[in-house]
């Protein structure tokens, strides 16, 4: 602990943002840096407490408490604080394969559960994780690492997204040879097309990473669908090994009267559409737009919020986000103590742009759509919302009723539906022949990542449902180890 009372001298402190009205005129990143001597102070607030909950990655209440990679947070914000950052990427990069993406994306559930959060601002464990890989790109301290000798083995990994990406680094870098299977035309998954590029820029830092990847020896085969176009069993039978990391791709749908209009979408179909676009060097040639258009997204969560971002920066003419839950305690409510994730109130990056825009915060709780109405070229032309309050059922558990009385007509040419996932697709398992839980994912115990067929393991969200990204950089490692085993015996 290099500053034992900086928590007291020094107080929190995040670099400002560039201004919303300014960054919806482009589709970049927004975060600036902080100047280092100020990063140091930020990296001598940490206590260095005995007891660091910031590093355990436990599920405390359903929800994820600490680092669930397990990242030596109180080692690197030392290190930081004494200006060592060659050391504080080596302690970074030992336990997260990609702190680029997760210092940009992650919710940062460390900071959730900070010792210091419990009378205090956190230590902004997020914002100096971000900084040291930065800081390791700029300096050319991140370098391929292929590995010294090949054991001769080869491993299949199917998807590239983060868990898919951390089991094909571990693996390679144990001697195996690894291929990586991705549908899509790009690789990245998730990180390519499910994250617009103002929050994760796809050519400074996504394909960066995976050119590295490359150069370690990791061989990437996009339009490779399995099931479709490269037969499961083939695959099975060529590979020593095969990880399963396809994710949670199945959305929750919406079945009410209109679903089948023009203009009701997905979420993640509208989210790819405008990413592919602005790669392939035309963000307004997104076939689906938002452009003078009143637009509906309809769920919270950070899809919801991407939804909003990527609307406004398509020039929507009004946005409303509807969620079904009541508006969060701006403190911590009595049954959502430390060191829980803090259900509270804030407003992430897109209502701040849509608050600056339109002059409030977006979102409408304890609201429901009930009907899609179109006009008569088939087109959404509205949407009918109620509100509802939470009751308990018959079986003790809280559902929601919707008020008589409260029905209202809201203008609507564009409905994005971010409910969340209910799993992963099923015909590649099907084809593969692995068995599935009762939610409809791969089944296979955490710690151990091992399907029901001999040689094929799973990780990431197709194993544990839909779930943050770290938890995939997790799950990823973790079922890296456990296939190493397999071909190795160690």
């Amino acid at each position: 602990m290099g500053k034992p009372t900086g928590f007291i001298e020094y107080l929190r402190e995040l670099p400002v943002d560039r201004a919303p009205l300014e960054r919806l005129g482009d589709w970049n990143e927004f975060h600036p840096h902080l100047e280092e001597k100020r990063l140091r102070h930020q990296g001598a607030r940490c206590m260095d407490c005995g007891v660091p909950f910031c590093q355990t990655g436990k599920l405390i209440s359903g929800m994820a408490a600490g680092c669930p990679v397990n990242n030596v947070i109180p080692e690197w914000n030392d290190l930081v604080y004494r200006g060592l950052w060659r050391e504080a990427l080596d302690r970074l990069h030992m336990t997260n394969n990609f702190p680029e993406f997760t210092g940009r994306v992650c919710p940062a559930p460390c900071e959730g559960s900070c010792v210091l959060g419990i009378n205090e601002p956190p230590v902004t464990i997020k914002n100096i994780e971000n900084e040291i890989i930065d800081r390791g790109w700029d300096e050319g301290w991140v370098l391929p690492e292929p590995p010294g000798a090949r054991t001769g083995k080869k491993v299949a990994v199917i998807g590239s997204g983060p868990a898919g990406l951390a089991a094909a680094q571990q693996l390679n870098r144990s001697g195996h040879l690894v291929t990586v299977l991705e549908r899509e035309d790009r690789p990245g998954g998730l990180l390519m097309y499910g994250i617009p590029n103002m929050k994760l820029d796809k050519k400074a830092v996504v394909e960066r990473r995976l050119r590295l990847l490359e150069a370690e020896g990791i061989k990437f085969l996009c339009n490779a669908n399995v099931g479709e176009n490269v037969e499961a069993q083939l695959l099975l039978r060529d590979f020593d090994a095969t990880v399963i990391c396809t994710g949670a791709t199945q959305p929750r749908d919406l079945s009410i009267a209109g679903r089948d209009l023009r203009g009701v979408h997905f979420a993640m179909e509208y989210l790819t559409a405008s990413t592919r676009a602005l790669l392939n060097g035309g963000a307004d040639h997104s076939p689906i737009h938002a452009r003078g258009k009143d637009v509906v997204v309809i769920g919270g969560g950070d899809t919801g919020t991407d939804c909003v971002g990527t609307a406004l920066r398509q020039g929507c003419r009004s946005i409303t986000q509807i969620e079904i839950m009541a508006r969060p305690p701006v403190e911590r409510a009595s049954d959502n103590p430390w060191p829980e994730w803090p259900r509270v109130y804030k407003m992430d990056y897109g209502q701040e742009e849509a608050a600056a825009r339109f002059g409030d915060d977006p979102r409408v709780y304890l609201t429901t759509v009930s009907k899609f109405v179109g006009d008569a070229s088939g087109n959404l032309d509205s949407i009918v919302t109620v509100e509802v309050k939470w009751q308990r059922n018959d079986k003790a558990a809280l559902v929601p009723v919707e008020v008589p009385g409260t029905e209202q007509v809201r203008p609507a040419q564009l409905a994005l539906l971010a409910m969340g996932f209910l799993g992963p697709e099923q015909s590649l398992l099907k084809d593969i022949g692995v068995a599935c839980d009762a939610r409809s994912n791969v089944q296979a115990e955490y710690g151990r990542y091992a399907t029901s067929v001999k040689g094929v393991f799973s990780a990431g969200d197709c194993r544990r449902g839909q779930s943050l990204v770290v938890w995939a950089i997790n799950e990823g490692r973790g079922a890296a180890a456990a296939c190493d085993r397999f071909l190795s015996g160690k």
